[in-house]
């Protein structure tokens, strides 16, 4: 439906006044969503890297996979154990890049794009080493029984780390899928960036999907331990339109796009009309995705199916605005999305990154929402994901953020092993399985570490929250809940114009010598290493680019820490300041330029000084 109506005119006139400064109570979106990806880093498994910012962990699970044969070093713990669980990984990591993808610019405004990238990376590289033959997958690492039977910190694992498989003998399509899923959406973020990496992303999920697609099969019927844990209640059949959606969108290629028309009915995409996305159940997403699609008049021949995926589209942004005549999506009194009991904010935080990507695709397209109810203008979807949002940063009867490390407060005995444990770097003796559980667990202060930004389970029905380390289902954060939030709090970040307290920290950068908003991204990554005399030396290489729309000339830079040799930059008679070289004129936009340099310890920090 193309034009506004008077009423959904009205409808998003009045949203419009009220996506403001970030809602009554000034929230920083911007701040929330760089404190996510810290959450994504205190989840890493393996070898930790020379930048990681959350100082109190250290490498974890170095032999993972190895008494099978496989390195399966690296990737994401799922929550507060250390089981590395493969659906709600793979989920996650689609999730972190829907939002780099869709809020590309929003995240790059916040300074958040490179810390993106890295986060989805860690997840990709494991799926690679995960994924050596194209019919089989490596896809869970420890088990969840002996796992929990203790308590103790990554660092000091004595529980089995058994890895788990599928292949043609031990299927598992929806694990597959979601894997082929979250490899073809990052290579979509990462094709501006590293088009070499790119491809190779976009290599595996073609292989994965045409794993999972020949090959069916539940994974939890294969991995028979991931079944108390993760089991796939929905079966696999969402994750494999799931999959072809984002294979499409990664390839433009028609097949993929037949896939979902051609199996639309017998797959359930236009039968099922869902209240929930998680990383269980995709039908909601992908019928968000197809509706762009549609949307954008790419229809086709396919119009007709595609109308069809459409409607299952509104009825799930109906029924979470409560504009449903019959079914909607239960709300606590202090208006919260509530879904189900263990670990709830989970199905909040997706359910209001998908409304705030609908409000971009229907305002892109000049289009409403038709509800039973109502017809609802763009912004007053985005308007209900802020409400959801502002819930979990303190909005909410409690008057507490959701997110630890947010806001003045937040749950201080949270669910989780690392974070309720002394760190390895202060306590050095190691901490036993069931000595765990005496002396860590059952403390009644507050958390040794801040796990900053991990989203618990948070609330029950009625708004009530237990600050118990004991009560799993709303004390423990997981990556999959955390995951949506980063695109969410960078749309809204930019929506609201942000907060006074981010307006005052650009106004600090300034009188700190550093240039605040520069249309200029740097990206860093570490491309060799090696030892000389016990001392451990990194090749740094930094990519600058232009993001903006104009040419960029008489770019100025700082590297503070640099120790090094450097090449590719032209250093000034200021001290630390560096410009391009002089055969570099004008950096145009969208184009880019790098610089190496090379040294021991930590990285220099790349800032802007000045540019024309």
């Amino acid at each position: 439906m193309r034009g506004l109506t008077l009423l959904a005119l009205v409808t998003s006139l009045l949203a419009l006044q009220v996506i403001d400064n970030g809602g009554v109570m000034g929230f920083d979106y911007g701040d929330a969503a760089s404190k996510t990806l810290m959450f994504f880093e205190a989840q890493r498994s393996g070898k930790l890297p020379s930048d990681q910012r959350v100082k109190w962990r250290g490498d974890s699970g170095l032999q993972d996979g190895f008494l099978q044969g496989v390195d399966l070093v690296g990737g994401y713990y799922d929550a507060g154990d250390h089981v590395k669980f493969g659906l709600p990984m793979a989920f996650s990591v689609t999730m972190l890049s829907w939002g780099a993808i869709d809020f590309r610019k929003e995240v790059m405004d916040i300074n958040q794009l490179g810390y993106t990238l890295r986060a989805i990376k860690w997840g990709t590289d494991y799926f690679i080493k995960a994924h050596k033959q194209p019919n089989v997958l490596w896809g869970q690492v420890g088990d969840g029984s002996s796992d929990h039977y203790c308590w103790e910190r990554a660092e000091d694992m004595t529980t089995p780390r058994t890895a788990f498989k599928l292949d043609p003998e031990h299927p598992g399509s929806d694990l597959a899928a979601e894997t082929a899923a979250a490899m073809a959406s990052a290579s979509i973020a990462f094709r501006l960036y590293n088009s070499t990496y790119s491809y190779l992303l976009l290599a595996h999920a073609k292989q994965l999907f045409s794993f999972a697609n020949s090959f069916r099969g539940r994974y939890d019927d294969s991995i028979k331990s991931a079944k108390l844990f993760y089991a796939s209640s929905s079966g696999y059949y969402d994750e494999l339109l799931w999959a072809a959606v984002w294979l499409f969108r990664a390839t433009g290629d028609e097949y993929y796009l037949k896939y979902v028309i051609d199996n639309a009915a017998s797959m359930g995409g236009t039968g099922w009309a869902m209240g929930e996305f998680s990383w269980d159940n995709k039908y909601a997403g992908l019928q968000i995705l197809l509706a762009k699609v549609l949307l954008e008049g790419k229809g086709g021949a396919y119009a007709s199916t595609l109308k069809q995926y459409k409607a299952k589209a509104d009825f799930f942004a109906c029924a979470c605005m409560q504009k449903n005549d019959g079914y909607n999506v239960a709300l606590t009194p202090g208006g919260l999305l509530y879904v189900h009991e263990w670990n709830n904010l989970q199905y909040a935080s997706s359910a209001a990154f998908l409304l705030a990507a609908y409000s971009d695709y229907l305002s892109a397209a000049n289009a409403v929402l038709s509800c039973p109810d109502a017809q609802l203008g763009p912004q007053y979807l985005l308007k209900f994901a802020q409400s959801q949002a502002d819930y979990i940063l303190g909005k909410n009867p409690k008057s507490m953020s959701y997110i630890v490390g947010y806001g003045a407060k937040y749950p201080v005995h949270v669910h989780h092993r690392g974070a309720s444990i002394a760190s390895t770097y202060v306590f050095h003796t190691q901490v036993g399985c069931v000595e765990g559980f005496e002396n860590w667990y059952r403390r009644a202060e507050a958390d040794p570490n801040v796990i900053v930004g991990a989203l618990v389970g948070g609330p029950n029905k009625n708004d009530e929250f237990s600050n118990d380390r004991s009560n799993y289902e709303e004390t423990e954060p997981t990556i999959s809940a955390t995951a949506p939030l980063l695109g969410l709090f960078s749309k809204l970040q930019s929506a609201t114009g942000g907060s006074d307290h981010s307006k005052q920290t650009l106004q600090q950068m300034n009188q700190n010598g550093n240039f605040a908003g520069a249309p200029v991204e740097f990206l860093h990554s570490i491309t060799d290493t090696w030892t000389v005399a016990k001392t451990k030396y990194y090749r740094h290489k930094v990519i600058i680019k232009n993001t903006s729309k104009k040419p960029i000339t008489g770019l100025k830079l700082k590297l503070k820490n640099l120790s090094g040799s450097l090449w590719g930059l032209t250093p000034t008679s200021e001290k630390n300041m560096y410009e391009l070289p002089k055969w570099l004129k004008v950096l145009k936009p969208g184009s880019q330029y790098s610089f190496v340099y090379v040294q021991g310890g930590p990285q220099a920090k790349v800032s802007v000084i000045s540019y024309q």
